[in-house]
């Protein structure tokens, strides 16, 4: 072990001891220490239910083992990324009670494949040598399973640009774990307060934690936030994270995805009268309004089509 990595091992909040430490020889075997040590009981995120889901569920409903649901080619990202190899780990750290994936984040979790680090390393090559340009890490979310994801690492003999497709609420410490291992961060920028957080997520705390993980991996990566107009929350939301976005991150390699594509799923479907702002789809002109405004702030952005 070099001389650097071995301060940046003694001074990691997580590595504690010299437990391991001859097994650590690269950069990314200490990520998978840290990674491990985090996990154990579960920080993962930042709901930190400090759970070991050997044991018992995590708050995101899932135990040790990772669980993939599918996995291919996926022609509806973002033009420039397409194909992208992308793989859909179940279960999830939010609640959104509009979840339009929410058979793999919420009701069935674990109804995916059990896969290990090295099962998940042939899954991404056998994406890459098919022609995908990326790997494309996405859920539900792919938070929970990091112990596993970041680990396969170890064993991909491929050389292949690494996405993070996620709701952002990891712990800080995970997200500098992170600026390690991915190229490209694909992070969606939800609500613009922590009230529409928590009304419609179940999340605490929401804005400081996923803005902060925003600056951190900006500035180590190329980034493309994806933002969804919800019907009802152009001001509250919307506007809210483009002045944000405007006034914290370089506006020059940020790309911002303006989404037109909710619809009621999930909760809202099922019992609309609970929040009647989304019982509808979103108004065409609710989502000119972001766009124009992104455009008035000096924001690279695209939006989606229908």
């Amino acid at each position: 072990m070099n001389k650097a990595l071995k301060e940046r091992y003694l001074l990691e909040d997580y590595i504690v001891d010299r437990r391991g430490i001859r097994d650590i020889v690269s950069l990314l075997d200490l990520d998978v220490e840290i990674i491990k040590r985090i996990f154990k009981p579960c920080r993962l995120c930042e709901r930190r239910c400090l759970v070991d889901r050997s044991r018992r569920l995590g708050a995101c409903r899932l135990d040790e083992k990772t669980y993939v649901h599918s996995w291919f080619h996926h022609l509806g990202e973002e033009a420039p990324l397409v194909p992208s190899g992308t793989i859909f780990y179940g279960a999830c750290n939010f609640t959104c009670v509009f979840c339009q994936n929410y058979d793999i984040s919420q009701k069935y979790p674990r109804g995916g494949d059990v896969v290990t680090p090295r099962e998940l390393a042939r899954i991404q090559h056998e994406l890459r040598v098919m022609g995908a340009r990326n790997i494309n890490h996405v859920g539900g979310e792919p938070t929970p399973s990091l112990h596993t994801i970041i680990e396969s690492f170890k064993y991909l003999d491929t050389n292949v640009p690494q996405i993070w497709n996620s709701n952002m609420y990891m712990t800080e410490q995970v997200t500098r774990v992170l600026t390690d291992v991915i190229d490209l961060w694909l992070p969606d920028f939800k609500y613009g307060n922590d009230k529409c957080a928590f009304r419609l997520s179940g999340v605490r705390n929401y804005f400081s934690i996923v803005s902060r993980n925003h600056i951190i991996a900006a500035k180590e990566g190329d980034m493309i936030i994806r933002h969804l107009v919800l019907p009802g929350h152009v001001n509250c939301c919307s506007k809210a994270i483009m002045r944000w976005i405007a006034n914290n991150l370089p506006r020059d390699r940020i790309l911002v995805n303006i989404m037109d594509q909710y619809r009621p799923e999930n909760l809202v479907a099922r019992y609309p009268k609970r929040w009647p702002e989304l019982a509808r789809p979103v108004y065409r002109d609710e989502v000119e309004e972001v766009m124009a405004y992104a455009a008035k702030l000096g924001i690279l952005y695209e939006p989606a089509s229908r």
